[in-house]
């Protein structure tokens, strides 16, 4: 009699931890919403967004008008391929630093585990931007997870 009721509080416990599993889940990507784009860290902030609800074409407006730029259906296919993969991974915002035409912003990336023997790990990085026509555009990136290696690089000469 005293198992069945250890056992069935067991059960209730993780019925419980499955629920607010999900509802964190579900209220968690909701969240996701864009800001002004007026100032470096909104315009980051907004290229992650849009790269998360899959909307490259959003994505791509941020990019600068630099030699060697991804066409639209390059920077597509980088997130189509995995080549950039930012599914598992969140991005924290942090320290601006803007100098006249140009800006570097911290970045705090958490990667999340997506197999079982896989571990957590933070990585810190920075994103430079420069401003074009007055607006404020993503030069670079942390390359794997929100940048491909080789966007606004030449193309070698055979």
């Amino acid at each position: 009699m005293k198992q069945d009721r250890f056992l069935t509080g067991i059960l209730i416990g993780i019925a419980v931890l499955v629920v607010i599993a999900l509802v964190v889940f579900f209220v968690r990507k909701d969240n996701l919403a864009y800001v002004a784009d007026d100032n470096p860290a909104g315009v980051v902030q907004n290229y992650a967004v849009a790269i998360y609800k899959h909307d490259y074409e959003k994505a791509y407006s941020y990019l600068a008008e630099l030699p060697n730029k991804p066409t639209l259906d390059q920077f597509e296919q980088a997130f189509f391929n995995h080549s950039v993969a930012s599914a598992n991974t969140a991005l924290e915002i942090g320290k601006v630093e803007v100098n006249k035409d140009s800006a570097l912003v911290d970045l705090s990336i958490n990667n999340q585990p997506s197999g079982p023997f896989a571990s957590e790990f933070r990585n810190t990085d920075y994103a430079q931007l420069v401003r074009q026509n007055g607006a404020w555009k993503i030069k670079q990136m942390p390359p794997y997870y929100f940048w491909a290696y080789d966007w606004y690089t030449p193309t070698p000469k055979p």
